[in-house]
């Protein structure tokens, strides 16, 4: 079933809302049902969505311009930064991520993947990217100005 296909849409509503069309609510729904699709792609893998995000942006940012610091991975993935230490510290717990000190400054921690965090999140990303054009096959051709859309509104 595509998302909001067949599915009620109804549910509790403010007084002067628009109700079940109100986007604050329909984006709500799609982004819960997104999650369960994300939650399901990364069980294989062991990860939650939010250590994929991390390990991947890791992987972006590497690979861009070296190491990142531990705030800038934060910054990078729009996450909050005592979060992604409690996070990073369980993945460098899985020895999926090294953290060392910056020469520069040694109150920077600096984060790489390990060899088995990047051959992970290889494997976790084909997973996730499969994921997410099931889920967003729905849209067909307005695919593209839906993350239009959802661009501006960042």
């Amino acid at each position: 079933m595509s998302p909001g296909e067949g599915r009620d849409v109804s549910g509790p509503f403010v007084e002067g809302s628009n109700g079940p069309e109100a986007p604050g609510f329909l984006l709500w729904r799609v982004t819960l049902g997104w999650q369960r699709a994300m939650r399901a792609a990364l069980a294989p893998f062991g990860l939650t969505h939010v250590q994929y995000v991390l390990l991947s942006s890791l992987r972006w940012l590497e690979t861009s311009a070296g190491p990142p610091s531990q705030q800038r991975l934060a910054e990078h993935a729009g996450t909050d930064p005592m979060m992604t230490s409690q996070v990073v510290r369980r993945l460098v717990a899985r020895s999926l991520v090294a953290r060392g000190v910056d020469p520069a400054d040694a109150r920077v921690h600096l984060l790489s993947l390990s060899a088995d965090g990047a051959a992970l999140v290889g494997s976790a990303s084909v997973a996730v990217e499969s994921a997410d054009r099931a889920y967003f096959a729905a849209l067909g051709s307005s695919s593209d100005s839906f993350v239009r859309g959802l661009t501006r509104l960042l």
